[in-house]
């Protein structure tokens, strides 16, 4: 049967969240015409805030760089537009009539950045490291691999495993076999001195500025971009400033006025894109560890009626951000899977807080003299993290902190760097954080609920956990998710019943309370480069964080002649 789209078990992309890497820091380098002293051909973007580690392993959670960039996926799925995947060290993939096998073409032609051919040797060699693994297997995947020929794998799967393929296909990153075979331990290993297939190799690398150089040998061509530089900044503001100083060429993340960009910096432009889901996680699940008052759903869903969103909208996110559902299915994009179950499509914009406090005394809270609720002498009080430099989420925090105050919650913030965040995140060390749930390989809501709700991506509290990091367990759920991964995901009816048990749970238990959809804004250097994402030709979704979306991006741009 034709190309289908894939299934996931045990799931995180490769990436970071998407907002937190959006608004971890934009890079500082010359423009072709702000006055700095880079060359027309070096685009700089946002680098790590802080000292940048050299570790370009693509199946790490703290690379710098690498996914899309050095180690390429066999295709490309765009989450932003419709379409077939586009191929790259791929160019064919089919399955069977069960969903059990999948046979993929490959490129031929290609060689490494050493010299060395590429193969299906290479393809398989991948594959088994994440089967067995050897890397974090964080898609799941238990599939057998073949190699028919030197351009030619089959996949083999137990069950049906549609879903498997965008992950397995787009975001899994092939490495050379005759350097990784050799590794002792793959998934340590920083990988300092990175060869792929990619249309970039690492040339200088400093904590501060690291560089990546076009690649010469690339199978599809030279970049026009010869150069993309990584540099650290400590934080919105400082990115904002070299903005304005044409120091930095693209940046995921918000600025003031954004409504007025291109008259605020000449020579740029701005394009909003809905697509991550900003959200309260919370440590929710005692039964694994988890402490605080958040651990109670009727806690969780105060907080959620308690929000005034479009407050929160107007003064923290510019009026970027549009309604969320508590099924967390995408309210334009995922239309048609919105449950009908549900009790409300999308998150009330207005706070209700008559519900908030109907829930709260319903569970035994009542309001103590300071105006607090407390049970059993404890006050209703709870700390929310949040990474120093997030300027729209800092805010955002502050405007919380008042309405739940007027809604007798006590809201503490705490900021800390993103490596105390992520390390707090994933181990559950943390009552409430600020953060937004990113979508999976291909446009449906199943990776979201695969990657977020499901148990087999969770663990204990002082375990890291994988992408479930509220720690949320529910049988219904896993059965529904357990489901998914098994049906064509062309059969639409059969499908719906399964999302509306996903939705009708996750929006009662609310492990991670919605706050709204994120716009992602990426202003980049219109004048400097040509080639940028439109609103008319979305080829890639843009932010410099999404990996390999940034590539895509790269690849495509070329300097405007001076």
């Amino acid at each position: 049967m034709p190309v289908s789209l894939g299934r996931t078990r045990r799931t995180r992309i490769a990436v970071i969240g998407a907002t937190a890497v959006a608004l971890l820091v934009a890079g500082c380098g010359g423009s072709g015409s702000g006055g700095g002293s880079t060359p027309p051909d070096t685009l700089v973007v946002p680098g790590q805030s802080g000292d940048q580690i050299r570790n370009f392993n693509p199946y790490s959670p703290t690379a710098v760089e690498g996914p899309g960039m050095i180690f390429e996926s066999l295709f490309y799925f765009n989450l932003a537009g419709p379409g077939d995947p586009q191929e790259l060290l791929g160019t064919g993939f089919s399955w069977n009539e069960d969903g059990t096998e999948l046979t993929i073409t490959l490129r031929e032609g290609v060689t490494w950045s050493d010299g060395e051919d590429f193969t299906a040797d290479d393809v398989k060699f991948t594959f088994d490291l994440v089967a067995s693994g050897g890397v974090p297997n964080t898609i799941g995947f238990s599939g057998t691999t073949e190699v028919v020929d030197p351009a030619q794998v089959v996949v083999r799967f137990e069950e049906p495993s549609y879903m498997d393929a965008p992950q397995l296909l787009g975001k899994t990153w092939i490495v050379p076999e005759h350097l990784w075979s050799t590794m002792e331990d793959p998934s340590r290993d920083p990988v300092a001195e990175p060869v792929g297939t990619g249309p970039y190799t690492l040339g200088d690398f400093k904590p501060q500025a690291f560089t990546l150089t076009a690649n010469p040998t690339y199978w599809d061509g030279e970049p026009a971009v010869a150069n993309v530089r990584y540099d650290s900044l400590s934080g919105n503001q400082a990115t904002t400033d070299a903005l304005a100083a044409g120091e930095v060429d693209m940046f995921s993340g918000p600025v003031p006025d954004i409504a007025n960009v291109e008259e605020n910096y000449p020579g740029y432009q701005v394009i909003t894109i809905p697509m991550n889901q900003i959200v309260l996680d919370t440590c929710a699940n005692a039964d694994l560890g988890c402490e605080g008052p958040q651990t109670d759903p009727a806690v969780r869903r105060a907080l959620y009626y308690a929000m005034d969103r479009d407050q929160l909208n107007q003064l923290a996110f510019q009026n970027t951000a549009s309604a969320v559902s508590p099924g967390f299915a995408l309210p334009e994009r995922d239309a048609a899977y919105v449950s009908g179950a549900l009790e409300e499509p999308t998150a009330p914009m207005s706070a209700d807080l008559g519900r908030a406090e109907q829930i709260l005394t319903d569970a035994g809270y009542t309001r103590g003299g300071d105006g607090i609720y407390q049970r059993d002498g404890e006050r209703l009080a709870l700390t929310v993290t949040v990474v120093g430099g997030w300027t729209d989420y800092i805010t955002a925090l502050g405007v919380l902190t008042e309405q739940y105050a007027q809604a007798g919650i006590d809201l503490t913030v705490s900021q800390s760097s993103w490596n105390e965040m992520s390390d707090a995140r994933a181990r559950g060390d943390y009552e409430l954080m600020i953060d937004s749930l990113y979508p999976g390989p291909a446009p449906d809501p199943y990776y979201i609920y695969s990657y977020f709700f499901g148990s087999q991506n969770t663990a204990p509290v002082g375990e890291p956990s994988d992408t479930n990091y509220a720690r949320y367990s529910d049988p219904e759920v896993d059965e529904a998710i357990d489901a998914l991964s098994r049906l064509n995901p062309e059969d639409t009816e059969a499908r719906l019943p399964h999302y509306d048990t996903i939705q009708a749970r996750i929006e009662q238990d609310m492990p991670y309370i919605p706050i709204l959809t994120a716009g992602t804004s990426t202003e980049f250097h219109a004048d400097k480069f040509s080639g940028w994402p439109t609103a008319d030709d979305l080829y890639a979704f843009p932010a410099t964080w999404s990996r390999p979306d940034q590539a895509a991006i790269y690849k495509r741009l070329e300097p405007v002649a001076e």
